[in-house]
């Protein structure tokens, strides 16, 4: 999983092409809806495909994302955008992770990416991940130019809470996005504390808030397990991080990701 592969890079230079009305708002051809879901496909970039496919893997040709927007949308104003990122067991899917994040999403006022390829790759791997996320961003920035200055956050449940540091990393040393905070469930090792060892992001990676949230009765990350990541993100020079517990197992509390996106506001003041 924390193999070194090229950095991908999600190209803007597309010029302002003026957004009149929120309610005539499309997005690969389908009418945004304020406060709904969007199921889209889309076709990918050669580069997308190009790098989805590194190390002989399987070759992506259509991206498949379910996007969620607040109920106030208007792409004229700024929209702070969560990604899922899911574990790789069991073929499980970025979009099969979003359900606990939308609706607490949409209650904040975040937009919730869940982006895939419409096929299963050979080997799941950092580079496929993030070369399908890069896809969407760059679905976003060409209907939407203005959006490339939008916040964004990361949140993932056990491997996928892992899997948020390679994949932001991998962005952030690109310097394309302004990543605004980790939301990370069931996590029970510090793989970002890695993650910012391997791919060096701008010294800035640092101050990301990470908010780690710890069910009381789960098996799989228990709470000293997570106490052991605040002590390694603390140790690695991670200026915000906070732990917080709930009356839960090993999942995502969407009680638990509203107070994370309020405090990222909070501290990008956003």
């Amino acid at each position: 999983m924390n193999r070194a592969v090229p950095l991908v890079v999600v190209a803007v230079s597309f010029s302002w092409l003026g957004i009149t009305a929120c309610n005539s708002a499309t997005l690969a051809g389908q009418t945004v809806r304020p406060g709904g879901t969007l199921d889209i496909r889309y076709p990918l970039d050669k580069y997308f495909q190009d790098y989805a496919a590194s190390g002989n893997n399987t070759r992506p040709t259509t991206g498949h994302a379910l996007i969620s927007f607040p109920k106030n949308f208007d792409p004229a104003r700024t929209w702070p955008i969560l990604i899922i990122v899911s574990t790789a067991d069991y073929h499980w899917t970025n979009a099969m992770s979003a359900p606990p994040y939308q609706q607490a999403g949409i209650s904040e006022g975040w937009i919730v990416l869940a982006a895939d390829a419409t096929i299963v790759p050979h080997d799941d791997s950092e580079a496929w991940r993030v070369a399908l996320i890069g896809a969407a961003l760059q679905l976003l920035y060409k209907n939407w130019p203005q959006s490339t200055h939008w916040p964004v956050a990361f949140g993932g449940l056990s491997g996928g809470a892992k899997r948020t540091g390679f994949v932001a990393a991998m962005l952030e040393s690109s310097n394309k996005i302004k990543i605004c905070g980790f939301f990370l469930a069931g996590i029970n090792d510090d793989r970002i504390s890695v993650a910012y060892q391997m791919y060096r992001p701008p010294p800035e990676f640092l101050n990301i808030p990470i908010w780690l949230s710890s069910g009381i009765s789960d098996p799989i990350a228990p709470p000293f397990k997570h106490e052991h990541v605040r002590a390694s993100l603390v140790n690695t020079g991670f200026k915000h991080v906070r732990l917080e517990s709930f009356a839960g197992s090993h999942e995502v509390q969407p009680a638990q990701v509203q107070l994370a996106l309020r405090w990222f506001r909070q501290l990008g003041n956003f």
